[in-house]
């Protein structure tokens, strides 16, 4: 005779499949980098707006930032996927959803292959082919050619994969205007601007984890000093940049105020870094959490002072 089982084993069964299939979802979500996609999405809601010259119409503006969201989650999966190996032997990353074994490595490349996909085909249809155009370059500028080609062969990987991140503001703005304009090109700018010493900021305090991977990353090739002296141009023509922004009429004088003061704090700390002892990483640290405060504040000011 077969026992049949208690409501009490049903009801905890049932429990536990709801768990694992949570767990599964969330896993699934982490391998697009939600985190980064906020900034990513605010950097385009913003140009979306200060090229609009105030709020877009609701339609435009959900469709716009959710064409890009699959775009980015989909070049970030396929990012997980590529650099699994590393991923694994790094601190900062061995707790992502594939080197824990949460998910399997080829259904997380097959996700970030339909999301790209389903992009491109949204924006077509939801918003205009520029932005389809430029949200997939991105995506393969980020998938392809800074995770595959350049992350792993050489110390410029940030620099030039900077561009990457830099996409957001060029769809916003096409997504309102159907094309590109100077302060959308001077917007990319600043954020390509921005990673350099952002990135070069977590290399020099994270450099173990970079060197035990096998990394090529500015620290680990050239050394502290003169990752830091470039920094500090960078930092400077950032500065430059983010300025210059005004000139173009789309913003105003309060914002180059706010802009030059926070870039000059961003340097201070940058140059700080500069003279720490190579042995001691406080004030990389501290660039580094430096930068996750500026760029917030340069394009929340865009808004706040657009003509």
């Amino acid at each position: 005779m077969v026992e049949r089982e208690s409501p009490k084993s049903q009801l905890d069964r049932h429990v536990s499949l709801t768990y694992r299939w949570v767990d599964v979802v969330q896993a699934y979500i982490a391998t697009t980098k939600p985190k980064i996609q906020i900034m990513l999405l605010f950097t385009a809601a913003t140009a979306m707006i200060v090229a609009h010259h105030g709020f877009p119409r609701w339609s435009l503006f959900i469709n716009t930032l959710l064409g890009l969201a699959l775009a980015t989650g989909g070049s970030a999966s396929i990012n997980m996927w590529f650099d699994r190996d590393i991923d694994a032997v790094m601190q900062r990353t061995s707790k992502r959803p594939i080197p824990l074994g949460r998910v399997p490595a080829h259904h997380v490349l097959i996700l970030g292959l339909l999301l790209i996909v389903g992009s491109f085909v949204y924006l077509n249809l939801a918003v205009n082919p520029l932005t389809a155009g430029l949200a997939l370059g991105g995506a393969f500028y980020y998938a392809v050619i800074y995770t595959m080609w350049l992350k792993r062969r050489t110390p410029q990987n940030i620099v030039i994969g900077g561009g990457a991140g830099a996409f957001p503001p060029l769809v916003g703005w096409a997504g309102v205007t159907g094309h590109l304009g100077l302060a959308a090109i001077i917007m990319f700018a600043i954020i390509f601007l921005w990673t350099p010493p952002h990135f070069w900021a977590l290399a020099l305090y994270k450099n173990e984890d970079y060197t035990k991977a096998g990394i090529p990353m500015m620290p680990v090739v050239k050394g502290a000093r003169k990752t830091k002296i470039q920094s500090v141009v960078y930092a400077v023509l950032l500065i430059i940049a983010s300025v210059l922004l005004a000139w173009t009429g789309q913003v105003g004088l309060v914002y180059a105020a706010v802009a030059g003061v926070v870039g000059i704090i961003f340097l201070g700390f940058v140059l700080r870094s500069y003279f720490e002892p190579d042995a001691s990483m406080v004030w990389a640290k501290r660039t580094f959490l430096c930068s996750l405060i500026y760029l917030p504040v340069v394009f929340v000011m865009m808004m706040l002072n657009m003509r």
